[in-house]
């Protein structure tokens, strides 16, 4: 399970997040930082990592194109990057069966509520 966190998460979050997840990236990791959203999908396709995001437009992505990459959406208010990584530690067990299940009936998208997740 490799995870990259896209650049609307700070790098911050990237460093806490290692004692939890075995491979968690961010963007300026892998020289994708400021770059457009396909760049950013197409990478992680090719390198098989789920991306962790705030950002609409990769899910549409995943939506026209399928899946991989799968997405993992936030879909809260903003968070102060503790509050990131507590939403993600709490659903790991829900991330973790997202991205082992090969039979995904979804557009290979996890919606992460504060209340709870939710496929899309």
């Amino acid at each position: 399970m490799k995870l990259l966190l896209d650049q609307n998460i700070s790098f911050r979050v990237v460093k806490k997040l290692k004692e939890y997840y075995p491979v968690v990236e961010g963007v300026r990791e892998n020289s994708l930082y400021n770059r457009d959203d396909r760049a950013i999908w197409d990478f992680c396709r090719g390198q098989n990592y789920a991306i962790i995001t705030f950002d609409e437009d990769l899910y549409n992505l995943t939506a026209l194109y399928g899946h991989p990459p799968k997405i993992i959406w936030l879909r809260t208010e903003n968070l102060a990057n503790d509050q990131i990584v507590e939403l993600l530690v709490l659903n790991k067990s829900s991330i973790e069966s997202f991205l082992s299940d090969e039979q995904i009936d979804s557009d290979g998208c996890l919606a992460i509520y504060q209340n709870g997740t939710q496929y899309l």
